[in-house]
C-alpha cells in the first residue's frame, strides 16, 4: 500500500471529524433545553427565543460557499481547528451574557465557527477513506448534527438544573477545546502546495462553476426546506412540551429521542446509496413521512392523543434523516467537478443556514398568531411539498448524467 493509499484507508481519522462535527452540533443545540430558564432569568419572549434559534445560522446563511472556497485555499483541517477554537471563545463569552443582545451577537459568532468547523467535514472524510466506504462514512457523516442534539436534549437539562444555563454553556466550551486538540493530534495536516492549481484552484472560476451548474443549487435548496422543518420542531419540543404541563426530565428523554431518531434515517441513507437504490425515492419518503409526521404532531385533530401525536413526530425525524444522508452522499455526484465539492457542501450548509434562520421565527410567528401550535403543520408541510418537487428534479438531473 503506498502512502495516497494509506491515507484513504484512515477511518480513525473519519471518525475524528465527524466526533468533531458533533461537538459542533452542541453550540446549535444547547439552547433549546435552556430557553425557559432564559425564558425565566432574561424575561425573553418566544420570537426572540426563535431568533436565538436561529441566529447561530446567520453566518452559515451568508458565507456558507465562501467558507467552502476558502477550506481549500486555507486548508481543511486548518478551517475544523479555527472554527473549533471560534465556537470556544463564544461559548466561553456566552456563560457571562445577561441580555439579548449580547446572546444574539454571540451566537452569531458561534454560527461562523459551525460554519468553519462543519463545512471541510465531507471533503476531510473523503480525504481519509477508501472510495468503497465514502458513502457509509457520509452517512454517518449526515447524522454529526442529530446526534449532537440528541446529546444536548438528553445532558443538557441536568447540568442546567444543577449549574444554571451558564454552567451549560462553559461545559461545552471546555469540550469544544478538547475536541480541537483531538483533531489537531489525529486528523493528518493540510498537505503544503507548492504552487497554486491550475484553473480550478482560482477561486471566482470555482465560485462560477459551482453557481453556475444546476446540481449544486438543487442540492442547496432541498436542504434547506429539510432544514426549516427540522429546526422548527427540535427546537420548540421542550418548550411545547412544557406548555402542556410535562415533567422536566420527561421532557429531556422524549425529545432527545426524537432527535436522536433522525440518526436512523442519515445512517440508511448511505446504506442504501451504496445499494444503488434511488436517490429520488429516499428524498420522496424523507418529505412524504414528515409532513404526515407534522400533521400528526400538531394537528388539532391529534389534540387529545398524546401518544399518537409523539409518535408522528418521531416519524418525522426518523425517516426525514434520509434527506441529509442522501443530500451528503450525493455531493461528489451533484457538484460539477471533484474540485468543487467542499464548495458544493459550502452552498449546501449556506441554504440549510437560510432554513434554520427562517423555520424557527416562521413557526413561532404562527404559533403567537393563531394562540397554539394547531396550524404549524400546514407551514412544515409547505416546506415537505418544495421539497418533494425538488427531489424530483435532483433524480431527473442524475439520470441524465448517469446516461451520458
Amino acid at each position: 500500500m503506498n502512502a495516497n493509499q494509506a491515507a484513504r484507508s484512515d477511518t480513525g481519522a473519519a471518525w475524528v471529524v465527524i466526533l468533531a462535527g458533533v461537538c459542533a452540533a452542541l453550540h446549535v443545540a444547547k439552547l433549546p433545553p435552556a430557553i425557559p430558564a432564559l425564558q425565566h432569568e432574561l424575561g425573553i419572549s418566544l420570537v426572540e427565543a426563535g431568533f436565538l434559534l436561529s441566529m447561530v445560522q446567520l453566518a452559515g446563511m451568508g458565507l456558507g460557499v465562501l467558507a467552502g472556497l476558502g477550506a481549500d485555499g486555507f486548508g481543511l483541517r486548518r478551517s475544523m481547528m479555527t472554527g473549533l477554537w471560534l465556537l470556544f471563545v463564544a461559548s466561553l463569552a456566552g456563560g457571562w451574557a445577561r441580555d439579548i443582545g449580547a446572546l444574539l451577537v454571540l451566537r452569531a459568532l458561534e454560527g461562523v465557527g459551525f460554519l468553519m468547523a462543519t463545512v471541510p467535514a465531507p471533503s476531510l472524510v473523503r480525504r481519509s477513506v477508501a472510495p468503497a466506504k465514502l458513502t457509509r462514512m457520509l452517512g454517518f457523516w449526515g447524522a454529526f448534527m442529530p446526534f449532537g442534539t440528541a446529546m444536548a436534549l438528553l445532558v443538557g437539562p441536568a447540568v442546567i438544573g444543577g449549574a444554571g444555563w451558564p454552567g451549560w454553556w462553559w461545559l461545552i466550551a471546555l469540550l469544544t477545546a478538547a475536541m480541537a486538540l483531538w483533531v489537531r493530534a489525529r486528523v493528518p495536516a493540510d498537505a503544503p502546495r507548492a504552487r497554486p492549481l491550475p484553473a480550478v484552484g482560482d477561486w471566482r472560476r470555482r465560485l462560477t462553476q459551482t453557481l453556475g451548474s444546476g446540481g449544486p443549487w438543487l442540492g442547496a435548496l432541498t436542504f434547506g426546506v429539510y432544514s426549516a422543518q427540522w429546526l422548527a420542531v427540535i427546537g420548540f419540543l421542550p418548550t411545547l412540551y412544557a406548555e402542556s404541563g410535562w415533567d422536566g426530565a420527561l421532557i429531556a428523554v422524549l425529545t432527545a429521542l426524537v432527535a436522536a431518531a433522525n440518526i436512523i434515517g442519515n445512517v440508511a441513507a448511505g446504506r442504501l446509496l451504496s445499494r444503488g437504490v434511488a436517490p429520488q425515492r429516499l428524498l420522496w419518503l424523507g418529505f412524504g413521512t414528515m409532513a404526515l409526521g407534522t400533521a400528526l404532531g400538531f394537528s388539532g385533530l391529534t389534540e387529545h392523543s398524546p401518544v399518537l401525536r409523539y409518535l408522528g413526530v418521531i416519524a418525522f425525524s426518523a425517516v426525514g434523516g434520509l434527506i441529509p444522508g442522501s443530500l451528503f452522499g450525493l455531493a461528489p455526484r451533484l457538484a460539477p467537478s471533484e474540485h468543487t465539492v467542499a464548495t458544493t457542501v459550502g452552498w449546501f450548509m449556506q441554504w440549510s443556514a437560510a432554513g434554520q434562520m427562517s423555520g424557527p421565527p416562521l413557526v413561532a410567528w404562527v404559533a403567537s398568531r393563531s394562540g397554539g401550535w394547531q396550524w404549524t403543520w400546514a407551514v412544515l408541510g409547505a416546506c415537505s411539498l418544495a421539497g418533494a418537487l425538488l427531489a424530483w428534479r435532483v433524480g431527473r438531473r442524475l439520470a441524465a448524467a448517469d446516461r451520458v
